[in-house]
């Protein structure tokens, strides 16, 4: 497995909206780059193509109430997956970092891994810019 941390994020909202935010898929379209296309969600799962890349399918596996959100990959992607979001309530903030978690080949992984570590963190990075509105 490759393990790819996105950057500690420190969003001023508690960890519960956060929580609230993340638990609900339909909100991840608002946390996706402009080159993903396609997008169809539920509550507990959604499907995307990022553009000249791939399809995915991720739904939710299980969750921390509060603290952690953990999904997997689903269908027709491309590579097994996982991703987690973890959310440290600090008070007034929170610190919230993903990891993803994706069983690439030597190959796939010289490829994707520049690529995946830049969707992890575009997504933290989204997702405190939407928090904080």
């Amino acid at each position: 497995m490759t393990e790819i941390k996105s950057e500690h994020i420190d969003i001023q909202k508690p960890a519960r909206d956060i929580f609230l935010f993340l638990n609900d898929f339909n909100n991840f379209e608002k946390l996706m780059p402009e080159q993903v296309v396609n997008w169809q969600s539920t509550t507990e799962s959604c499907s995307f193509t990022i553009k000249g890349m791939a399809s995915l399918e991720m739904h939710r596996q299980s969750v921390v109430e509060f603290s952690e959100i953990n999904l997997v990959s689903a269908g027709k992607s491309p590579f097994p997956f996982t991703l987690s979001c973890f959310l440290n309530d600090q008070g007034n903030s929170t610190d919230a970092e993903m990891i993803l978690n994706a069983d690439l080949n030597p190959m796939l992984k010289m490829m994707a891994k520049k690529p995946l570590q830049n969707f992890v963190n575009l997504l933290v990075g989204k997702l405190k810019v939407v928090m904080e509105r």
